[in-house]
């Protein structure tokens, strides 16, 4: 057998530096790719971009939700009274604040309560499933059973302020003590889902990255500041941006809870946008609140995206 000669490469020409040629997908690929994600977009456009479209073309009109029909053209008066109106900024400023009291724990207290239990090397399981389990609890059923804790006199969390030697807060009745109530239960109730989150993290992180630290002679402490740490700041930008996202369309505890009190001292902005919809039957006025806040989100995560494109990890 004799060996094949392949042809020499022309002088001056570099064989690495030639550009890979992208192979096009046969067109029946594409067409198969297509009918799988058929069954997708359908619903993707029936049940987000059509509300989408449809809350638009309502915010242009003045609609409400006792009469039928689309009501009478006002163009964009609803988006100037929304923009004028202070309960809208207020209620605003409600969600930003649930968002800035509740994004920090839960995002740093999660990540600390994974990376401890992936120490543990017995019954890691357990650890897991516990902090992962009220996240599976409806909101509802949340909200009833932290109601019960923060009952005067008789709540369980009421009593335990007592038992150190500290004066419960006024949990319904106060500004103050509803944002701490509030708080409290959507970091017991939340917890979990960054939690797993993290922890898939750190499963990923090679264990020879580890041994090859603890043979150099560092300490637990130093594996987790040098090694697990940088490693999880892809994951920790993520549970950001996800938790921001989350915070700020907060409305489910807040309104079983609080119904936004005292004196809508809490009441979110979807809570507004519910109750002048619902309640004030302002169909109009409450589709131009949502377009406003979609606007706030879809910025959000564009500039979130934008950020991370630019970083230098990303690079």
């Amino acid at each position: 057998m004799t060996a094949t000669t392949l042809p020499a490469a022309p002088s001056g020409v570099d064989i690495k530096a030639r550009p890979a040629v992208a192979r096009r997908a046969p067109r029946g690929e594409n067409r198969a790719g297509w009918l799988f994600a058929t069954p997708f977009l359908a619903l993707y456009i029936a049940f987000l971009i059509g509300p989408v479209l449809i809350g638009l073309v309502i915010s242009l009109f003045n609609t409400t939700t006792v009469k039928a029909g689309v009501g009478d053209w006002v163009g964009l008066s609803n988006y100037a009274d929304v923009l004028s109106n202070g309960d809208f900024w207020a209620s605003m400023w409600h969600s930003v604040l649930f968002t800035l009291l509740t994004t920090p724990l839960l995002v740093l207290l999660p990540l600390m309560f994974a990376i401890f239990a992936s120490r543990i090397s017995r019954n890691q399981w357990f650890f897991r499933l516990a902090f992962f389990a009220p996240y599976v609890v409806p909101s509802a059923a949340v909200c009833l059973i932290f109601a019960f804790m923060y009952t005067p006199e008789t709540g369980l969390i009421t009593n335990a302020f007592s038992w150190v030697g500290l004066s419960a807060p006024n949990f319904f009745g106060t500004t103050s003590g509803a944002w701490f109530a509030v708080v409290l239960l959507t970091v017991w109730w939340t917890f979990g889902f960054n939690f797993i989150l993290y922890t898939a993290a750190i499963q990923e992180i090679s264990e020879e990255v580890y041994e090859a630290a603890l043979i150099d002679g560092a300490s637990p402490w130093q594996q987790i500041r040098m090694i697990t740490i940088p490693l999880l700041r892809p994951t920790m930008g993520l549970v950001l941006i996800l938790q921001v996202l989350s915070s700020l369309k907060v409305f489910d505890q807040i309104y079983i809870l609080l119904a936004g009190g005292p004196a809508y001292s809490t009441r979110p902005v979807i809570q507004y946008i519910f109750d002048t919809g619902f309640s004030a039957y302002r169909g109009g006025y409450a589709a131009a609140a949502t377009m406003v806040y979609f606007v706030v989100l879809v910025v959000i995560s564009a500039g979130w995206f934008l950020a991370r494109r630019r970083s230098p990890a990303n690079a």
